[in-house]
């Protein structure tokens, strides 16, 4: 099988200003791809601009052999992104978000998915809160079920270990390898070595001259820092 995830000379910043170096890069399905770098290093822009949440500077990124399009109905289907930007409906309750996920992207048995999310990401008592009831590691959580529960070929993670307890950072971790294990790719920012070598097949580490390592590597880097 080809790659999930291409990334030729691709140079990401702001207003034609680069912030790293090129990244040149490839995830198959069922591989773990690693960034890591020091803070406003870049790790961001880059996954922010492979999710087509902003242009590319240069270079290309192509998902299953097609341009990165964000306005694309095959790019929306096959690429699910969580970031740490809390984005939620004020009213709806943290079911309803869910459920909203699965029916949107025509899950067999919705509610039984939700209802599985909600007990895997203990969410299950707070069901019925609406996301400003929420603590911010409960928000945290339901970002992270409503990026899992949906289809994807693949699944950009963007530091998703912040505001999880160590209980669930390595429930994270199995969730992770086992979404790998079922053929899909992952590209994972984090700061933390121990969810890096337990997830990743290998690590880009992003700064002036980018350069890919293995996960051990990169988690070495991470504990340098």
């Amino acid at each position: 099988m080809g790659a999930v995830l291409e990334a030729g000379q691709l140079v990401v910043g702001y207003g034609g200003a680069p912030v790293c170096g090129e990244v040149t890069a490839e995830v198959r399905a069922g591989q773990v791809l690693g960034v890591v770098g020091v803070n406003g290093a870049g790790k961001s822009t880059v996954v922010q601009t492979i999710a087509g949440r902003q242009p590319a500077i240069s270079g290309d990124a192509r998902i299953l052999g097609l341009p990165v399009d964000p306005d694309s109905v095959h790019f929306r289907r096959e690429v699910a992104a969580v970031f740490d930007d809390d984005l939620f409906f004020p009213s709806l309750s943290v079911t309803e978000h869910l459920l909203l996920v699965a029916r949107g992207h025509s899950l067999a048995d919705p509610g039984e998915r939700v209802a599985a999310e909600l007990e895997f990401f203990g969410l299950s008592t707070r069901a019925d809160a609406i996301p400003d009831a929420l603590s911010s590691g409960q928000r945290r959580r339901l970002l992270l079920a409503a990026g899992f529960i949906r289809p994807s070929a693949l699944l950009i993670l963007d530091e998703p270990e912040q505001r999880l307890d160590p209980g669930m950072r390595d429930a994270l971790a199995g969730r992770i390898a086992t979404y790998a294990d079922g053929g899909g790719a992952v590209l994972l920012v984090t700061h933390d070595p121990r969810l890096l070598v337990r997830t990743a097949t290998s690590a880009l580490v992003i700064k002036d001259d980018v350069e890919l390592v293995s996960a051990e590597e990169g988690a070495g880097f991470i504990a340098g820092l």
